[in-house]
């Protein structure tokens, strides 16, 4: 067993797996991710396209064209944030949306512990891309990692970090290395309820919060691999069937633990999916999550 790992909390390398998508226009949507995003198709079926870099699974595209999308103020994605490996392969993806998709551009932030760029893709789900700084120049009082939202300047960052390279082949793996999940935000109906599952239940712990209305949660000292926002869906219910989120992914590092998060799970009378190497389990919106131990 890990040493940080205790029974009521996840393990402190836990890491967030892919976020899988239900789309309508399964097409438009990888044109998207691949094209502008700068993710490579990693498989594809009729059905269902695999994304990411490095060989590692970013996004899942699963066609849905017999649903609609949710109605507004509804539980759900806020966005899916994309971590890169440093400034110059963020500055690549930034110019490579900038070029192909500028229309999805909605702001950006330095945040203290990251730089992030944000957009919004062809069917609405929101997307972060971002870098993280190093853990050493993170702060943390009592307890708190301080962040902010300052501006950044979209076209000053890319002055300073984007590389020849990052112009003409902004998807090079070899040279800007792999992407991953580094969190997910989800809309949720009210923060207490999400800190009740996500850090009671669930096992992360609490990071940062402001008031009412946002909690950021992690594990193993990360800034956040999840938040909850009641911005757009204060008040919202469990979801119904919709476009947008389908699955989070999350992966832990072994077996033991897998098996106290069960074990959590069944005492707060969550109803779980046991397969001995993943467990599912809906929050109390209806969003699915996958824990899987992940690959050795």
């Amino acid at each position: 067993m890990n040493a940080l790992t205790t029974p009521d909390k996840l393990a402190a390398d836990t890491a967030m797996g892919p976020v899988t998508l239900l789309v309508a226009d399964l097409d438009a949507m990888t044109t998207y991710y691949t094209d502008a995003v700068t993710l490579r198709i990693l498989s594809a079926t009729d059905r269902t396209v695999t994304l990411g870099r490095g060989g590692v699974p970013t996004v899942i595209l699963e066609h849905a064209p017999e649903l609609t999308h949710a109605a507004a103020g509804s539980a759900g994605l806020f966005h899916t944030a994309i971590l890169f490996e440093s400034k110059a392969a963020l500055a690549a993806a930034l110019y490579s949306v900038a070029r192909k998709a500028p229309g999805t551009f909605t702001g950006s932030a330095d945040h203290l512990v990251s730089i992030a760029f944000y957009f919004t893709d062809p069917e609405g789900n929101g997307v972060e891309l971002y870098w993280d700084r190093d853990r050493t120049e993170w702060s943390w009082v009592h307890g708190s990692v301080e962040m902010a939202t300052l501006y950044v300047d979209p076209n000053e960052f890319l002055s300073e970090h984007l590389t020849i390279e990052g112009q003409s082949t902004p998807g090079d793996e070899s040279i800007f290395g792999r992407t991953q999940v580094g969190h997910v935000h989800l809309s949720v109906g009210d923060v207490a309820t999400a800190r009740q599952f996500y850090v009671d239940t669930l096992g992360f712990d609490a990071t940062t919060s402001l008031g009412n209305q946002a909690l950021f949660v992690s594990a193993g000292g990360y800034h956040h691999h999840m938040a909850m926002n009641v911005w757009n869906s204060r008040g919202a219910g469990p979801r119904m069937p919709a476009l947008g989120l389908g699955r989070i992914d999350i992966r832990v590092p072994e077996a033991d633990s897998l098996g106290e998060l069960t074990e959590r799970l069944t005492h707060h009378k969550v109803q779980v999916r046991d397969d001995g190497r993943t467990v599912s389990f809906d929050d109390p919106w209806a969003n699915l999550i996958r824990v899987e131990i992940s690959a050795s």
